[in-house]
């Protein structure tokens, strides 16, 4: 393109920021700027004449306070089951300790016809029982093993095994989880079923067997 065609409209507008522009705020050229005066000081001067906007120094505000809504079924529902816990903290009230993640169930998959419930609710005379209190979990192991070999020598239909909850081990009712393997595993030829005992007879520390017929 020649130079005749050649349009440039913001030539000269350097020269003249260099020698107008800076003094319509008084600030001196970036370059004196940069020369002669610090960055604080350069901020300073830019400051002059910023002013406090005393309305913006405190902005009035109301503080909405939520409601939380409450449900009436809920309440009636809570309150039902505090009633509830009253009442069986009271002995106003059995406890079903079915409902308790601590009562245990097992049938022989060889004997899907016999009912836990009747054997947790003690339809079933027990014969013999064992109290496990104060021996180790070895030891609990032999004499699990030959209570129930010599039960079903002489052909007991119905046994106990006192096993406690627990509830005072760190690591939670170790026994009480030893035996349900023991007795749904390599102990399961000589059984057809377990159940938590009935609360009247050592409850949720105790275990009805219901063994083969020798």
């Amino acid at each position: 393109m020649s130079e005749g065609f050649t349009h440039r409209p913001f030539e000269g507008l350097g020269g003249l920021l260099k020698g107008k522009a800076f003094r319509l705020g008084q600030v001196q050229p970036p370059e004196k700027v940069a020369e002669e005066i610090s960055d604080e000081e350069f901020f300073r001067q830019a400051m002059l004449k910023v002013r406090e906007i005393k309305e913006f120094t405190r902005i009035p505000y109301s503080q909405v306070r939520l409601k939380p809504h409450r449900c009436k079924d809920n309440d009636d529902n809570n309150q039902n089951d505090l009633n509830t816990l009253r009442d069986i903290r009271d002995g106003k009230r059995a406890i079903d300790i079915r409902d308790t993640q601590e009562y245990i169930e097992w049938n022989n998959p060889a004997f899907r016809n016999i009912s836990t419930v009747d054997l947790h609710e003690g339809r079933y005379s027990v014969q013999d029982f064992l109290d496990l209190h104060g021996c180790t979990l070895a030891e609990a192991e032999l004499v699990i093993t030959e209570f129930i070999k010599e039960s079903v020598r002489k052909n007991h239909r119905c046994i106990k095994i006192i096993h406690g909850r627990g509830l005072r081990s760190p690591n939670g009712p170790v026994l009480k989880n030893a035996i349900t393997k023991w007795l749904s595993g390599r102990m399961r030829k000589y059984i057809i079923a377990f159940a938590t005992a009935p609360q009247y007879d050592g409850g949720l520390g105790a275990i009805y067997i219901l063994l083969k017929n020798g």
